[in-house]
C-alpha cells in the first residue's frame, strides 16, 4: 500500500482507536509500581502518541501532497534523474501521447465531454531535450461540442511545488472544476490547462534550469512543452496564447519562464513563489560554476540588468503565514518601475504555504490569467 493510498490512512486511524481504546481498557491493570506495570503504561502511551502522530501525518500528506512515496518519504531516492531519449517514441505517437481519460467532477453528475470537458493523462516527450514527463490536460466542454470545432483556445501551464504530484492539481487543488465552474459563471474564457510538475527529472529538483550536463528544463517548458500541446490540440499558435500557472517552486518557475520567454507565455501567475533558485541536496550542482546561468536563475537580478518583459505577472502572498512577504512587495515595486511589464497581486490577510490558502487563490488567478490571453 503506498503512501498517499487512503487504506493507509484508514488502518493508521483504525489502529489508533484501538489503541486509545486498549489503553482505557488496560490502566487499571497496570496501576501497579512494578517495573512491569510502568512499562506497560509508558508502552502503551507512546505507542498511541506514534500511531496518532502518524495519522495526523498521513492525512496532512494527503491534503498537501508533500510526499509522493514511502522512498521519497525516508529519503531513499537520492539518485539524480537521468535524462532518456525516447526518440523512438516520438516517431511512433509523436511528441504526447493520451494515457487515459476521465470526465471532470462537476456538480449535477453530467460526464458526457460535451457538458463537463475532459481531463486527459498524457506523456509527453521533449523533441529536443528528450525530457519525458506525464501531464493532465485539461479541455473546456466547447472543445469537443460541434460549433466550435475549428475555434482554437488559449492554454495555460499549471505546475505544482516540490516535490508535488501533478495529479493533486486535479484532485486536490480542483483546477479543471474550477476553470469549468468560471467559464459556466461567465468570469473566464474557456481555456486548456496542462497540469504537470516542474520535477521532469525526479527526484532531482532542477528549479526549472537549463542544468549544464543534466535536464534543460527551461528549454523543455519554453519550447518542447508548448510544441507538444500544439501538435496534438487546438490551441493558439499566435503570441498572447500562453500563460503559466505555479505554487511554490512552480510559482518561481512560472514567473521566471514568463520573464525570460515573454514571446512564450504573455502571463505568468506564481502563487506564494519565491525569486531566487536555491541551492540545496535536492537540486544539486545547478550551475556548474556558470556565472551567468546563476544570474539568470536570480529574479532580482533579472530585474537589474536585463531589459523588461514584455509580460504581465501575478504574484501572491498573506501578511501572515507566508515567510515571502516582504520579499513580493519588494518585487513588485521593483517590477512597478519597469515599464514594459504589468504586475498584479493576491494579498491574504492570513494563509500558510499549504493547498488550503492556494484554493482561495486560485478562482481569482484563472479569471486573471483568462483575461490576459487570446486563442487566437
Amino acid at each position: 500500500m503506498g503512501l498517499t493510498s487512503r487504506k493507509v490512512l484508514v488502518l493508521a486511524v483504525v489502529c489508533a482507536v484501538l489503541l486509545f481504546i486498549g489503553t482505557v481498557w488496560l490502566w487499571p491493570r497496570l496501576a501497579g509500581r512494578n517495573w512491569r506495570a510502568v512499562s506497560g503504561r509508558v508502552g502503551l502511551l507512546l505507542a498511541t502518541q506514534l500511531v496518532l502522530f502518524a495519522s495526523v501525518g498521513l492525512a496532512a500528506n494527503q491534503a498537501f501532497g508533500f510526499y509522493a512515496s514511502w522512498a521519497d518519504l525516508f529519503g531513499k531516492e537520492t539518485e539524480q534523474g537521468v535524462v532518456v531519449d525516447h526518440t523512438s517514441l516520438q516517431g511512433a505517437g509523436g511528441p504526447l501521447r493520451v494515457v487515459e481519460t476521465r470526465r471532470v467532477d462537476a456538480p449535477g453528475g453530467a460526464s458526457r465531454p460535451q457538458s463537463v470537458g475532459q481531463v486527459q493523462r498524457v506523456d509527453i516527450v521533449g523533441r529536443t531535450t528528450h525530457i519525458a514527463t506525464p501531464a493532465y490536460v485539461y479541455l473546456p466542454p466547447e472543445y469537443f461540442q460541434p460549433q466550435y470545432r475549428t475555434r482554437t483556445f488559449p492554454a495555460t501551464v499549471v505546475l505544482t511545488g516540490y516535490p508535488g504530484t501533478a495529479r493533486a492539481l486535479v484532485d486536490k487543488l480542483n483546477y479543471p472544476r474550477t476553470a469549468l465552474q468560471l467559464a459556466k459563471n461567465g468570469r473566464m474564457q474557456p481555456m486548456i490547462l496542462v497540469m504537470m510538475r516542474p520535477t521532469v527529472a525526479p527526484p532531482r529538483d532542477t528549479e526549472c534550469v537549463d542544468v549544464p550536463g543534466g535536464p534543460r528544463t527551461e528549454s523543455f517548458f519554453a519550447k518542447d512543452l508548448p510544441d507538444a500541446v500544439l501538435a496534438h490540440y487546438r490551441v493558439g499558435k499566435k503570441p498572447g496564447s500562453w500563460g503559466i500557472i505555479g505554487d511554490s517552486t512552480g510559482g518561481y518557475c512560472a514567473l521566471k519562464l514568463a520573464m525570460h520567454h515573454p514571446g512564450v507565455y504573455a502571463a505568468g501567475a506564481g502563487l506564494s513563489p519565491y525569486y531566487k533558485a536555491p541551492t540545496d541536496p535536492t537540486t544539486g550542482d545547478l550551475f556548474q560554476g556558470d556565472r551567468t546561468l546563476r544570474n539568470e536563475a536570480d529574479l532580482w537580478w533579472c530585474l537589474k540588468h536585463r531589459p523588461a518583459p514584455d509580460t504581465s505577472l501575478l504574484v501572491t502572498s498573506s501578511k501572515v503565514g507566508e515567510h515571502n512577504y516582504k520579499d513580493t512587495l519588494k518585487f513588485i515595486d521593483q517590477v512597478r518601475a519597469r515599464n514594459s511589464t504589468r504586475i498584479a497581486s493576491i494579498i491574504l490577510d492570513s494563509g500558510g504555504h499549504n493547498f488550503n490558502t492556494w484554493r482561495r487563490e486560485i478562482p481569482p488567478t484563472l479569471q486573471w490569467i483568462s483575461g490576459r490571453l487570446t486563442g487566437r
